[in-house]
């Protein structure tokens, strides 16, 4: 089935992805020992809304052997230190989404640093209409193999859908048998990761990265208010703690949570003494094979 590639929505991934590759870039020239993650957050999420685009997910700042789901509080007094750090960004243009992810390593672990961008080059050139998502996956596994590392197997990449961050097909970061065929026309992102460690994260307790699960009546002031600014900004994306605009949020984001009506993500964390390091595009699957959207010019 023929696919038009210059359709609205994908011009409007372009777009986001576009924006997505400079924010990527100047954000991690900022980063450096004694800088502050909640100004890099900051910098990064205002930048994108000056560029015309709107920020798809807060900005992830995971560092050590921490892998997804970590941005600042809002009133985190976190500095960077000599660690391993990893910048994971996300755009939308009125819903349509790019995602991006870097490794910048101030810990003098070069390799691993190296390993998932690698690995992320040999999974661009395996894609095309056709391709199976365990073929991914295995050339993903074979190169951060061959580092000497581990690939994270319980994170992959996915699909972007329209308001959605994470939707159908999975990009498994190793070998696998089940899955699926690539399509012209699938927009996904592949993420691979790399450790030191055993290569499965579990969650910690830290949430500052919420969703909308539900729409529900809500009797509480401040819990009633933030609802109808996520309903309104956010929709089905996900946002931070430090964005709700109500006086008391993390109280209002607890009765929402307790009312199943948002959800929060946990810090997802290799074990304590380990590193992580990542690497992510965002990528159109063409007739005869894929653009990346989010790669710099």
């Amino acid at each position: 089935m023929s696919v038009d590639l210059t359709d609205e929505a994908f011009e409007k991934h372009r777009e986001a992805g576009d924006i997505l590759a400079q924010v990527r870039e100047e954000t991690a020239d900022r980063v450096d020992v004694g800088v502050s993650h909640l100004e890099i957050a900051e910098y990064a999420e205002d930048r994108i809304r000056e560029l015309g685009g709107e920020p798809a997910f807060p900005v992830n700042i995971s560092i050590d052997e921490e892998a997804a789901h970590a941005t600042p509080a809002p009133d985190d007094d976190s500095t960077f230190g000599e660690e391993m750090i990893n910048l994971d960004i996300g755009v939308h243009v009125d819903g349509w989404l790019a995602d991006t992810a870097v490794t910048v390593d101030l810990s003098g672990h070069t390799e691993l640093a190296e390993a998932p961008a690698e690995a992320l080059d040999a999974a661009l050139d395996v894609v095309e209409p056709g391709v199976h998502t365990g073929e991914i996956g295995a050339e993903i596994e074979a190169v951060i193999d061959g580092y000497g590392y581990n690939p994270v197997v319980n994170l992959s990449g996915h699909g972007l859908g329209h308001w959605k961050q994470h939707t159908d097909p999975n990009i498994p970061n190793r070998a696998v048998e089940t899955g699926v065929e690539l399509e012209a026309g699938d927009v996904v992102a592949i993420e691979p990761f790399a450790t030191d460690g055993g290569g499965k994260v579990t969650e910690g307790a830290d949430e500052e990265i919420f969703a909308l699960e539900q729409e529900a009546s809500v009797r509480n002031r401040d819990a009633r208010q933030a609802l109808e600014q996520i309903v309104e900004e956010f929709k089905t994306l996900p946002f931070a703690r430090r964005w709700i605009d109500t006086r008391r949020a993390e109280m209002a984001l607890r009765r929402l949570t307790r009312q199943n009506v948002v959800h929060g993500y946990p810090v997802l964390k290799e074990d304590d003494g380990c590193l992580v390091s990542q690497k992510e595009h965002t990528i159109i699957v063409t007739e005869d094979g894929c653009e990346v959207t989010t790669r710099s010019p």
